[in-house]
């Protein structure tokens, strides 16, 4: 191993030596370049501004560099002047005026050879001489030639030289040199070496062999660190983020048997200041991501290994890395270098003034995935993750809960606030948001898993104080947003979307959070008051936003805050009020937003009233009774019922009415089919109420309930086919049609099978013909035939033959059932048999039933209805050939088989007549 890095070293002096003798011929050549542009200073009002760049492309790496054109780039005259006059200054000329389509280029046409030779050597040789001192540290410990003390010194010495050496070349270098190789610059790999030869012999002497104390040792690791931070301006990012490494890891290696949080943060916040001004300096975006992490890090590690925590000092750490993050890099300015590369640096670094050097970019990406990216994320997410931290400490050990709600409250604004300033930090906006859902719902659901947790029981009168913090932080991300809104609500529309999205959204959520866990619900009134002023407050912000939109009724900001309004208004509701008048008050509510539409057409508040119903129709789902049972009362229909049920459904059709010329046919027809099934619904209600003597309860209803509700669904199809009729719509078409099959699978499930008398042995009733049979098989049979010859014409024919099919089927179950009654009285269960005379009356009244189908099939020509008359005859001859010749005798049954062939006769010979009548005219 020593003999393969004494071979690499040896082979790269001899490379090294080769391109000395190239630098020898670029310098000469720069040096004429340099005295060309001596003469290209431009005047610029009462100041000089010079125009000099050069981009040179080698054609061959051992032959001499012919002149190219030169590329002109405005740089500051300041820096132009001074690089005439200090031949030594070149690589500042370069790193402020040399175009990033050069670098590309060089770096694209770049040879295996150039690589091999002018990188790769470079940093094998920084490699190399970093193992020569450590091998020669360990030469002399094995061997006992040199003391510690001595070793040390050498060490730190041969850091110094190296370092040294590094500035030595830099200043030789020429510009397009350190363009060219700008990832493999020898002064940068020396100076590294250096400053990893002086780290290292300070932490020996602390660490290993104790010569200076924690506070010599943790000075001498700091100022080497800061040291490199300020080198890296001249020697690039890769020596930022050995320097910052460095600085991060000081803390670490110095142990300390009274740690001071104030003192660990605050070295670690200038670190990271150091950093995020050169960052600024040299446009970098890799070593602030970098400082993000580290220094989230360290605050992470502190909360979680730390006996006792301090939360202010790590507080103060991220806010002042968001406020850095804000204001000094990447602050407002938008255009970035990309990973790895250097950008011109602006005049003046102020937020308040645009550079000449970088004016405003316009933003074709989208506004999530806008650079800074890496910078925005690291900072919002080690920030959040902090503040969610600095919460479950403060749960699980007993940390003033109040104080820590506040510190957790003002980083999460900080974020909030950093995601309003600038346009690139979209996600800092949303992390805030998440992160004070996710805050607050520790708080406010820890009492609730207190034994699970570990976490001791806290006093209301505290959390009274959480409360009132988490419901302020809510207002806060109200000023953010509408603070955004000013300044970019036009000129950002999907990041004002966002933006109003989260202005609506968090309070509301904090507010929902809050009363689920501690709210009085009956009444509770500072929640209440908080939903109100929300709700008008949005409202402005959308009446605001609209004033201000070029867009009218179509600005999605306005939309989401009108909505959110009307959310909060909602909130509002259900915290003052309960049992009915919250369902009696939400399509009132609506109404107010439908009848708001007059003033301004916001696309939104039309559906308002749709969610409103939607909404309402769940609370009765959750409460039919409306209000307790045992308050309902047994009152017939007038009782709270009526109102809980009516007043909505009344309201839904208004609704339905009052936008009926509206433009959108959705909302229509939303309406529409809320309306109509709210009026059913309360009629349904209702009657059940009334059949079941004032007691609403789970119980299967009796047939005679049953029939109500089949008439009512016929009634309802035929009255929607009616508003369908006399104004076109969809929701009435196919609801209408949609009710009328329901109410036919009920009759097959209900009437015949599950609620039949003849198989529940139900009573029928007393009276012969007004009894349970007219109810649940006549008048069904009767709306049935109307509801098809409504339909006739106006219905698909496959619908209509399914209405007048399911017309005789009931008349056939009603004669049945009827001459069952005759025969057998009240009660008509199949378990009490049958006798001979009922058996012969069955065939009888089938017959009977049968022509009579023909003849008003015949009448009014419908098939449907002929189809049915010759199934009913059918089932009467089998009936006669299978039970009547095998239980009648004697005279009934000779009269059985009689009637029947009388009957199959006279009806062949209608059908003859039926079929001449229509041959005649042809």
């Amino acid at each position: 191993m020593d003999l393969l890095l004494i071979a690499v070293v040896v082979v790269g002096i001899f490379i090294l030596r080769s391109y000395n003798l190239r630098l020898g011929k670029l310098e000469s050549r720069v040096q004429e370049l340099q005295n060309a542009l001596t003469g290209r200073v431009l005047t610029v009002g009462t100041s000089e501004s010079a125009i000099a760049a050069e981009s040179i492309e080698m054609a061959d790496s051992h032959t001499e560099v012919p002149a190219q054109p030169l590329a002109e780039t405005v740089v500051e005259p300041a820096v132009v002047v001074d690089a005439m006059n200090d031949g030594g200054e070149a690589a500042s000329i370069h790193e402020t005026a040399t175009p990033a389509f050069a670098r590309d280029t060089a770096s694209k046409n770049e040879s295996l050879e150039s690589k091999i030779g002018a990188r790769w050597a470079v940093w094998v040789g920084g490699i190399a001489l970093a193992f020569g001192g450590i091998f020669m540290i360990k030469y002399s410990i094995e061997s006992g030639l040199l003391s510690p003390g001595v070793r040390l010194a050498l060490a730190a010495l041969f850091g110094l030289v190296l370092v040294a050496a590094g500035e030595v070349i830099r200043r030789r270098s020429e510009p397009v040199l350190a363009n060219t190789f700008q990832n493999a610059m020898i002064p940068g790999v020396l100076t590294a070496a250096g400053v990893v030869a002086l780290f290292g012999s300070t932490y020996a002497a602390h660490g290993i062999y104790g010569f200076i104390g924690p506070a010599t040792a943790f000075f001498l690791l700091a100022l080497i660190s800061l040291a490199t931070l300020g080198l890296s301006l001249l020697h690039g990012q890769a020596l930022a983020g050995l320097g910052l490494l460095a600085s991060m890891v000081t803390p670490a290696l110095i142990a300390s048997t009274a740690p001071r949080p104030w003192v660990l943060f605050g070295y670690l916040v200038l670190t990271w200041l150091a950093t995020a001004v050169a960052s600024r300096l040299r446009r970098w975006q890799i070593a602030p991501a970098l400082a993000n992490v580290f220094l989230s890090f360290w605050a992470l590690l502190y909360i979680l290994n730390s006996p006792e925590v301090e939360l202010i000092p790590l507080t103060l750490a991220m806010l002042a890395m968001i406020a850095g993050t804000i204001f000094i890099w990447p602050g407002r300015y938008e255009t970035v270098a990309a990973p790895g590369e250097d950008l011109p640096a602006p005049a003046e670094l102020t937020d308040s003034e645009e550079s000449p050097a970088l004016p405003p970019v316009s933003h074709p990406v989208p506004f999530l995935a806008r650079e800074p990216l890496g910078m925005t994320l690291t900072a919002s997410i080690g920030a959040s993750a902090v503040a969610l931290s600095l919460l479950g400490y403060s749960l699980l050990n007993g940390y003033p809960l109040s104080n820590a709600t506040l510190l957790f409250a003002a980083i999460v604004a900080a974020v909030a606030a950093f995601g309003a300033s600038r346009l690139h930090a979209a996600w800092a906006a949303i992390l805030s948001a998440v992160t004070a859902g996710l805050g607050m719902s520790m708080l406010l659901t820890s009492p609730m898993n207190a034994v699970d947790w570990g976490i001791a029981e806290i006093s209301p009168a505290l959390y009274d104080v959480v409360i009132y913090e988490g419901l302020g932080l809510g207002a806060v991300f109200v000023l953010i947003g509408a603070f955004f809104l000013k300044r970019f609500g036009e000129s950002e529309k999907p990041f004002a979307a966002l933006w109003s999205i989260i202005i609506a959204a968090t309070p509301l959520a904090i507010a929902v959070i809050s009363y689920i866990t501690f709210g009085n619900w009956t009444r509770d009134w500072l929640h209440g008051f908080y939903g109100i002023g929300l709700a008008l407050v949005l409202m402005a912000l959308a009446e605001w936003q609209h004033r201000r939109s070029v867009e009218d009724s179509l600005a999605l900001p306005t939309n989401i805050l009108a909505a959110g309004s009307f959310a909060a208004a909602v909130f509002a509701l259900h915290t003052l009020a309960h049992d009915a008048i919250p369902t009696i008050l939400l399509p009132v509510l609506g109404v107010a937003y439908l009848m708001a539409g007059r003033v301004r057409s916001w696309l939104v508040l039309p559906w308002t009233m749709v969610a409103a119903l939607i909404i309402t129709m769940g609370r009765i789902g959750w409460q039919p009774t409306i209000v307790d049972p045992g308050e309902l009362g047994t009152t017939p229909v007038f009782n709270m019922l009526l109102a809980g049920y009516g007043i909505p459904a009344a309201l839904a059709v208004w609704s339905a009415f009052e936008v009926r010329r509206s433009p959108s046919l959705r909302l229509r027809n939303a309406l529409q089919a809320l309306a109509s099934l709210l009026v059913l619904l309360t009629i349904a209600i209702l009657v059940r109420h009334a059949m079941n003597g004032g007691v609403l309860n789970s119980n299967v209803p009796t047939l005679g309930e049953q029939s109500i509700y089949t008439l009512l669904a016929i009634g309802a199809s035929a009255t929607l086919m009616a508003l369908d009729l006399s104004a076109s719509s969809p929701v009435f078409r196919y609801g209408g049609m949609a009710v009328g099959v329901l109410s036919v699978v009920s009759i097959l499930t209900l009437h015949l099978l599950g609620l039949n008398p003849f198989l529940t042995g139900e009573s029928t009733g007393r009276i012969p013909f007004f009894n349970l049979l007219l109810l649940g098989y006549l008048l069904p049979a009767l709306a049935y035939a109307g509801l098809a010859l409504y339909a006739r014409n106006r219905r698909p024919l496959p619908y209509v033959t399914m209405l007048a099919v399911a017309g005789a089927v009931m008349t056939f179950a009603w004669a049945t059932l009827s001459v069952r009654r005759f025969w057998q009285g009240e009660y008509i269960p199949f378990w009490n048999g049958f006798i001979q005379g009922e058996l012969y009356s069955y065939s009888v009244v089938w017959l009977a039933i049968g022509i009579a189908l023909l003849w008003f099939g015949a009448r009014f020509d419908a098939r449907s209805l002929r189809i049915a008359s010759a199934a009913l005859v059918f089932v009467a001859v089998v009936k006669v050939f299978l039970i009547d010749m095998a239980n009648l005798e004697g005279f009934l049954r000779a009269l059985s088989f009689i009637g029947l062939g009388a009957v199959l006769i006279g009806i062949g010979l209608f059908y003859q007549k039926l079929l001449t009548a229509k041959k005649a005219p042809e």
